[in-house]
């Protein structure tokens, strides 16, 4: 009884350094990363930046880019758009400013309109 006892206790013990030196050793070296309150600073690279943006997003109110057209796409396939469409989509992209292109690839997601393929070359240039 007294050998259960004493292996329990040690195993707690274990548990706790092996729990301290576990966060001590993550803490050196590793900054967290701290974004702006309205996601601007995520540029994709950080996976969790972008799932928690994408979250934030999802729960405020759609935002528009003068682009209400597009919602008439819902739900099309990326690769099932002829020329004229792409020029409509090509419009909208050509007149924002680049930093606004991220911000209106999450409300065409959110709207369900799929980026036509022949501009996802494009777009992915102006998000790096």
């Amino acid at each position: 009884m007294i050998f259960a006892i004493i292996a329990i206790v040690s195993l707690a013990i274990l548990g706790l350094v092996a729990f301290t030196f576990g966060r001590h050793g993550k803490g050196d070296g590793e900054k967290p990363v701290v974004y702006g309150k309205d996601c601007v600073n995520c540029s994709g690279d950080n996976a969790r930046c972008e799932q928690e943006c994408t979250m934030e997003a999802a729960t405020k109110p759609i935002e528009y880019f003068d682009d209400e057209e597009l919602d008439t796409f819902k739900g099309r396939n990326s690769d099932d758009y002829t020329d004229d469409e792409v020029e409509q989509f090509a419009f909208v992209l050509h007149t924002m400013k680049p930093d606004e292109v991220a911000a209106w690839m999450r409300s065409l997601t959110l709207r369900g309109v799929s980026l036509p393929d022949q501009l996802r070359d494009e777009v992915l240039l102006l998000l790096e």
